[in-house]
């Protein structure tokens, strides 16, 4: 019976239906086969059950604080300054598109939301520069993973709900990693600028660092006040999405005034249709992770792994490539909400950190919008940079090679995630 279920599965995949749309008809297909029919009665309170978490609140007001940015002229002066600091270096505008993806992380949390505005952004500049439209646009794309790993983080926040872990917690044990990540890039940039004599960019004066500096400095009150307000414990992770959209508003609307009240209609579409798409996906996750709960997947999981090894370093080997598989395959939302369950009681029983393994699980379905077939930031990139799809995934392998290679050092460095946190008390 499991075997027509998963054969349905990966019929709907292969046929290109949505990620969501195949979750929920596979489950119905599920309900059929099994003639467990009378659970279709069920099915509408567990679809809203699923969203009735008040963490997942932070979803759409992240998403509009994003939407904010980009319409108030935040977005632009983040890039400019990366570029005055380290534009006339050389692959300077390389370097550029890395630091700038890590300002925008500390705020938008989406790589997918990212990578898109990037693309328009930076792969027109960089061409103009003599980079590869390739180059331009799989590093665009493979930097852009740094936002679910820089607080705050949507991913991060689902995780957290889904398995009880301290959000503001999350938050912070990714600080380290995404800023390795960030190192990594811009190792594999000066070796690739040395390599192929990279361009660079005129040498900025003291006085425009610092006029770029002074501009973006409300722009870096956001992910600021983000940061403080939860270590002081003036508001929640999920309170500080509202009061970082409030400051996004006030200083695109007052300080830039760029930000116009006939933006507005379009923000808040944008915002409701961004947030419908995630929560859909959330929902109809949860009602597939239904389907692996009764039939004690789980369990089978655990008892496999636990055959092989009862080492957590071995553990954390496995679950690292079987997460990599995973994420060739489905949206990394999707996979988290339907993998927690399953791995959450063998991570109670290897006396792994529920923060750390957060942090890993997050960065491994992270990795998956880099890996085909289903690597949403490869078909945004794509059709956004107007590059072959086949020629994107060529220049972006050195790229997911590095993150990786970063992955596994976050892996078996269990400091580097809560250093901070333990620190902060957490």
């Amino acid at each position: 019976m499991m075997a027509l279920v998963i054969l349905a599965f990966v019929v709907f995949l292969l046929m290109g239906i949505p990620i969501s749309l195949v979750l929920g008809m596979t489950t119905v297909v599920y309900f059929l086969v099994t003639g467990n029919t009378m659970l279709l009665e069920s099915t509408p309170q567990r679809l809203y059950s699923g969203m009735e978490n008040f963490g997942l609140l932070a979803i759409p007001l992240f998403m509009l604080t994003g939407e904010l940015m980009n319409s108030g002229g935040i977005t632009n002066r983040l890039v400019v300054f990366a570029r005055v600091l380290v534009g006339h270096v050389r692959g300077g505008l390389a370097y550029v598109t890395v630091i700038a993806n890590m300002f925008l992380a500390s705020i938008l949390g989406s790589a997918n939301a990212q990578a898109a505005m990037m693309s328009k952004v930076m792969v027109p500049e960089m061409e103009k520069e003599g980079y590869s439209r390739e180059f331009s646009s799989a590093l665009t794309l493979a930097s852009s993973i740094v936002a679910p790993i820089i607080p705050p983080s949507m991913i991060f926040i689902i995780y957290g709900t889904l398995s009880g872990t301290s959000i503001g917690g999350l938050f912070m044990a990714g600080i380290i990693p995404g800023t390795i990540f960030g190192v990594g890039f811009v190792a594999l940039i000066a070796y690739m600028g040395y390599k192929h004599n990279f361009p660079r960019s005129k040498r900025a004066s003291f006085s425009e660092i610092w006029s770029s500096f002074v501009k973006v400095l409300p722009a870096i009150l956001v992910p600021f006040v983000i940061t403080v307000g939860i270590l002081s414990g003036a508001f929640t992770a999920t309170e500080s999405a509202a009061v970082a959209s409030v400051i996004a508003f006030v200083v695109g609307m007052f300080f830039y005034k760029e930000l116009k009240w006939k933006n507005f209609p379009m923000i808040l579409v944008n915002t409701v249709i961004g947030t419908a798409t995630v929560t859909f996906l959330i929902a109809m996750a949860n009602l597939f992770g239904w389907l692996i709960a009764f039939e004690q997947i789980p369990q089978l999981i655990a008892n496999s792994m636990l055959s092989i090894s009862d080492n957590p370093f071995v553990f954390l080997l496995l679950v690292n490539i079987f997460l990599l598989i995973v994420g060739t395959l489905l949206d990394g939302i999707a996979a988290l909400i339907i993998l927690v369950p399953v791995f959450m009681p063998l991570v109670t029983g290897f006396n792994i950190d529920p923060i750390h393994f957060g942090v890993i699980i997050c960065i491994n379905l992270t990795i998956g919008l880099l890996t085909p077939p289903v690597g949403t930031g490869l078909f945004i990139v794509s059709s956004i940079a107007e590059v072959k799809f086949e020629r994107l995934i060529k220049a972006v392998t050195p790229m997911l090679l590095i993150g990786i290679a970063m992955l596994f050092i976050v892996t078996y460095w269990e400091q580097s995630t809560l250093f901070i946190p333990r620190l902060l008390g957490f």
